[in-house]
């Protein structure tokens, strides 16, 4: 398993701002970039063309955590398919890995996440294999796999995988039950819980009255205090804020830590 950073930043919905962004993000300390081989919501050039700046800066590509995904066709704009859509799943698969690795100016991935199970369990498992050769090649580092909230789909992956998941990425909400048996199969398979929409599908935990005390008392902000506290169990959150002050902040949760008692008194919001 290759560990990841503690939060990464999200570049989904970037647009034109994309490289930008992505230098400041990384030139202000993050150094875990997610993104997607998806045209439709992702501009993975721009992220490529924002860590070329970095790189030039002198960063080594070795401190960066660098990962993408392959979406199937169902999560494509048919306009802007980067992969021939007729061609046979696996092929798909080498061909949207050879566009993200040329979009992002890198020569390995160190995640490549499947955006979301294909719905015949038996095309899942075959992308899961193509992607096990790019394992296999040297062209990958880990594996994972995102949008999957069903148990079951993540417990059989994980049986049939000669190259288990290392990965899940999920939005994280209370219609899920903030996958509570989902994060239970990941803490005990070793499996790194990615969380997004963190902050976007929970404001009702933002505005509660248990975070608005301990923010008073730490002189932190709300979403400082829910990062910290999910990292703290073991979740690495996604951050894709535009502003810098907020990059800032987000940074700055590693700077303390909540005690037993605080972890407890958030842990009864969810």
């Amino acid at each position: 398993m290759v560990r990841s950073p503690g939060i990464l930043y999200g570049t989904a919905w970037k647009r034109g701002d994309t490289a930008a962004l992505v230098s400041k993000a990384v030139g202000l300390g993050f150094r875990g970039i997610d993104t997607a081989c998806q045209p439709r919501h992702y501009n993975e050039a721009g992220v490529g063309a924002g860590l070329l700046e970095c790189l030039n800066r002198g960063l080594a590509r070795t401190e960066l955590y660098l990962q993408t995904k392959f979406t199937p066709v169902s999560g494509q704009d048919p306009a802007t398919v980067p992969y021939d859509p007729r061609s046979p799943l696996p092929e798909q698969v080498a061909q949207s890995c050879a566009v993200s690795l040329r979009n992002l100016r890198t020569d390995y991935l160190d995640g490549l996440i499947l955006h979301s199970p294909l719905p015949d369990a038996d095309d899942t498992l075959q992308v899961w294999r193509a992607f096990e050769q790019l394992v296999d090649r040297g062209t990958v580092r880990q594996l994972g796999i995102s949008n999957c909230y069903r148990l079951g789909a993540l417990e059989g992956l994980w049986k049939a995988a000669r190259v288990k998941p290392a990965v899940l990425q999920n939005r994280f909400h209370a219609a899920s039950g903030y996958d509570r048996g989902l994060r239970e199969f990941c803490r005990t398979h070793e499996v790194s819980y990615q969380s997004f929409w963190t902050l976007t599908a929970n404001p009702h935990v933002l505005a509660h009255a248990t975070l608005a005390g301990l923010s008073a008392r730490r002189a932190r902000t709300p979403e400082q205090l829910l990062f910290r506290y999910l990292t703290q169990i073991g979740i690495v959150p996604l951050s894709g804020t535009r502003s810098e002050a907020h990059m800032h902040e987000d940074l700055a949760i590693f700077d303390f830590e909540l005690d037993d008692a605080e972890c407890a008194a958030l842990a009864a919001i969810f």
